[in-house]
């Protein structure tokens, strides 16, 4: 009787933490798939709003901008989106920016990351960086 008992407790326990494993994961795809929805609908007006925002800030830009997503490079995930500026011909092969990240070990350790515009929303099938591209502003989307 104890050791049925055990089992069933054994069963819930396990139950509960792989609930919440695929819970969280679905929590990310369901806010990866937010970021994308918001980046393809209202991306030009986050990205007029943002020229809007440098424009009164007498840090204007001279070159063509657009709003992206961003990727996780570990997981592939959208994590939010940034305004790109460069020359319009460089800027239309851009689909989005890779997050890249690492550690420094100096000063007690350094968080690194890096914002790579690519040409491509599938990171996995190579990294084609966009050179003459810049990321200009940070966009916090929140979901």
């Amino acid at each position: 009787m104890k050791t049925h008992i055990r089992r069933a407790t054994a069963l819930a326990a396990a139950s509960l933490v792989i609930g919440g494993v695929a819970g969280a994961q679905l929590g990310s795809v369901l806010k990866g798939g937010a970021v994308a929805v918001a980046v393809s609908k209202y991306g030009k007006q986050i990205n007029d709003a943002i020229n809007q925002l440098t424009g009164q800030k007498n840090v204007g830009n001279r070159q063509a901008t657009k709003v992206v997503p961003i990727l996780s490079i570990g997981d592939g995930g959208h994590v939010g989106a940034v305004q790109v500026a460069g020359p319009e011909r460089l800027l239309n092969r851009v689909e989005a920016v890779a997050q890249l990240e690492g550690r420094f070990k100096a000063i007690g350790g350094v968080r690194l990351r890096a914002l790579v515009p690519i040409s491509t929303k599938t990171p996995h099938k190579g990294l084609n960086r966009v050179e003459g591209v810049g990321v200009s502003a940070i966009v916090d989307l929140k979901l």
